[in-house]
């Protein structure tokens, strides 16, 4: 591992393209809060925010997007979590009708995962309250609650609802949680993680890294890729501009799409035309 101040004296062709990348995919809307910010109600954005990342496995983003628009639609606002629930047939006409088949390998789920947050909202009441009342080690142990949330593995949909619910915009909700020294400012995502260990600064000992120096290691490196932004910007308001966590962010959430898997391959994939147009594609071992 080498700091982030030595990889961009040692590797600036890198650092330049990894900054291209981030502002490439920063106009890209997170497939999960591009629906949950349609809802007006915090309550709403909260469990739209559950429900999508419960559901979001095995299929590309913008396949995603659709059927969470769709599901959105048919059931909006509080109707995922009002009683009567849904019919399982109803539901899963939306998957049928954003995908044109019923071979999503979450199909038989659909029906199970959003009662499952709709009982989760019944039980916490006041979403927003229960997010004020709780530590992330607290969040952590309730969202284990919804079906499917930690299924297979060690809760990684646990830890991206967290981030999704309390990191700023663009990466989160930006809402408050009870204080926790140990909740970082900006969230280190899967795919900020592959960056560091495949070609970032951390390429070659990321694993053997403490958690708190791979947390640094991510934060100072979204600060320079966004310093580096802002100071080659055409606009001089933006050149003089402090960076701090809210534009950091913007970092933070770019890198969540390296490498992310969807049903047809890497999301980054999808965006960039089959790497064609992606400013990592000379770096990256990955690209097509």
């Amino acid at each position: 591992m080498v700091s982030v101040k030595r990889f961009i004296h040692d590797e600036p062709a890198l650092f330049k393209a990894t900054a291209e990348f981030v502002r490439l995919f920063a106009r890209v809307d997170d497939p999960v809060l591009a629906v949950a910010k349609l809802e007006k109600g915090v309550n709403e954005r909260i469990a739209w925010t559950l429900l999508g990342t419960a559901l979001f496995q095995d299929v590309s983003y913008f396949e995603f997007t659709a059927l969470l628009k769709l599901l959105n639609e048919k059931f909006p606002g509080d109707k995922l979590w009002t009683l009567p629930v849904p019919k399982a047939s109803d539901i899963e006409d939306c998957v049928e009708s954003a995908f044109g088949c019923r071979t999503w390998s979450m199909f038989e789920n659909v029906a199970g995962i959003f009662w499952s947050v709709g009982l989760f909202v019944r039980r916490h009441d006041n979403l927003q309250e229960w997010l004020k009342s709780r530590t992330p080690e607290e969040l952590w142990r309730d969202l284990g609650e919804i079906y499917f949330m930690g299924k297979g593995n060690p809760r990684p949909k646990v830890c991206a609802a967290i981030y999704r619910l309390l990191a700023p915009s663009p990466v989160g909700l930006g809402l408050d949680c009870a204080p926790s020294p140990k909740m970082p400012p900006l969230p280190l995502t899967m795919g900020a993680r592959r960056y560091l260990s495949i070609l970032g600064p951390a390429s070659d000992g990321f694993a053997d890294l403490e958690p708190a120096q791979k947390q640094k290691l991510a934060t100072d490196l979204y600060v320079a890729l966004v310093q580096y932004l802002m100071e080659s910007s055409a606009d001089e308001q933006v050149r003089n501009s402090k960076v701090d966590a809210l534009t950091a962010s913007v970092a933070s959430h770019s890198l969540q799409f390296f490498l992310e898997d969807g049903s047809e391959g890497f999301i980054c994939r999808t965006v960039t035309d089959h790497c064609r147009k992606c400013p990592l594609r000379e770096f990256c071992n990955y690209a097509e």
